[in-house]
């Protein structure tokens, strides 16, 4: 990449513009998908300003040592490292959460879950939540800030993504009513800790379709949060079992799926939990699995 190397005259200096339409061809020819909203996030964070702020400042000439940081970070997204990564944030249900590489990106996609929780919990008074493979704190947070009454536990197997969650958590202000702890999915909470929901983005990858992603996925993002197993169930087999102690009465699971079958018979198979309808997210893809504890049942 030569878009930072120094110039001479006025039609040749490297001004916000023109930083911005050499930046996105060049990302769109290594692969980007969104090559023109990376160069603007990457070069907004240089600049520590808003995206908005640049088309106010077309005509400024970026000077020497921003244009390198520019230029490198340019560089790393072009080798594909997700832009998150890059600039230490991801915004997530409008709010900002730091991310490394030590978590999955929090996707829009994910929203449709948390869109769903709030729907399940406004009528409930002080709702207990347990976030399970929490990574970021993401869904945790968003849950937080928009039910003031909620108290939420949030788990990660990973303690580097314990420290970010809870970086996150603390920025957000919510230490007081989210709790983030080490375990491997439920297991280490106390005996007889139960929920009113239980939410997570699990593993769910197939371990013959790990190849197969795009490469700021698959040689970026944690390996042990995208793959379950051999069939991609792994994970969700074992968080189902565990929520027959640990879901309340009428209490309800919801889990981000991929292929939307297995994950399902694994729902139609537990018998302390009746099987709801699965939900797209905006794109119309199936994307989250919902079940409701039932009050009693020969499992119970």
């Amino acid at each position: 990449m030569t878009a930072a190397s120094t110039t001479t005259g006025s039609q040749d200096a490297w001004t916000v513009g023109r930083l911005l339409q050499w930046t996105s061809s060049w990302l769109r020819e290594r692969g980007s998908d969104s090559p023109r909203l990376d160069a603007e996030v990457l070069l907004a964070w240089v600049l520590q300003c808003s995206r908005i702020d640049l088309y106010t400042r077309f005509d400024e000439v970026v000077e020497d040592e921003p244009r390198a940081a520019f230029r490198e970070l340019v560089k790393r997204r072009g080798r594909g490292e997700p832009v998150a990564y890059l600039t230490g944030s991801k915004e997530f249900f409008s709010l900002a959460f730091r991310v490394t590489s030590d978590v999955l990106v929090p996707r829009p996609e994910t929203e449709s879950l948390v869109v769903r929780a709030l729907d399940l919990c406004r009528s409930r008074t002080a709702p207990r939540i347990a976030d399970v493979g929490t990574g970021s704190g993401a869904i945790a947070v968003a849950l937080a800030k928009h039910l003031p009454q909620a108290e939420v536990t949030a788990i990660d197997i990973s303690p580097a993504a314990v420290a970010i969650a809870r970086e996150n958590v603390e920025t957000h202000g919510l230490a007081e009513r989210v709790h983030v702890c080490e375990g491997d999915l439920l297991q280490s909470l106390p005996a007889g800790e139960t929920f009113d929901l239980i939410v997570s983005n699990p593993p769910y990858i197939r371990e013959d379709e790990f190849a197969g992603l795009p490469r700021d996925v698959r040689d970026f993002e944690p390996r042990g949060a995208l793959v379950a197993g051999p069939r991609g169930v792994e994970p969700l087999e074992r968080l189902v079992a565990m929520t027959a102690e640990r879901l309340r009465p009428d209490g309800w699971l919801l889990v981000e799926i991929g292929p939307p079958a297995a994950s399902e018979e694994v729902l139609a198979a537990a018998v302390h939990l009746q099987a709801e309808r699965t939900l797209p997210d905006d794109a119309g893809i199936p994307r989250v699995i919902q079940a409701r504890r039932r009050r009693a049942t020969s499992a119970d």
